[in-house]
């Protein structure tokens, strides 16, 4: 999988569970006749959410763009679904193509950062293993907070 695709299926993925949160936060509180919606799709955003950020990162390296693009692309997941035109700007800017420049075969990474995601590229199975305990590990933490807005009250 290519960082275009990676980035781009995670992109409309993160979009897609905003959905599915909105129409939950509309079940909860315009029609007042649940909240199984948003403990539901609340869950799937956040983590999807987290996958969002970590992709974002990840293709950030891999691109080489420069901190403010990179920011940009991981804070779009704030904002209801503007990780779609953030996905497309960087797709028409080029900013998402070629392959893993760190794969075997490739560039010598340089610095920690790139050092990990040779790393990750040469040990696919094992590292989306470990993605996934560390986002679950992340996932669980947040949950056991409770919702964020109950963080300081």
């Amino acid at each position: 999988m290519s960082p275009r695709t990676l980035f781009r299926t995670v992109a409309f993925a993160e979009a897609v569970t905003w959905t599915l949160l909105l129409i939950g936060l509309f079940l909860k509180y315009v029609t007042r006749t649940t909240d199984v919606g948003v403990s539901i799709a609340g869950g799937i955003h956040g983590f999807v959410f987290l996958c969002y950020a970590a992709t974002a990162a990840f293709t950030w390296i891999n691109q080489k763009w420069p901190a403010r693009t990179g920011l940009l692309a991981v804070a779009s997941a704030v904002i209801p679904y503007a990780t779609i035109p953030v996905e497309k700007s960087l797709d028409r800017r080029g900013l998402l193509a070629g392959g893993w420049r760190l794969a075997a075969g490739g560039e010598k990474p340089r610095g920690a950062l790139e050092k990990v995601q040779a790393w990750v590229l040469g040990n696919p199975i094992l590292a989306v293993v470990v993605t996934l305990v560390a986002v679950g590990a992340v996932f669980g933490f947040l949950l056991f907070m409770g919702p964020p807005d109950t963080w300081f009250s």
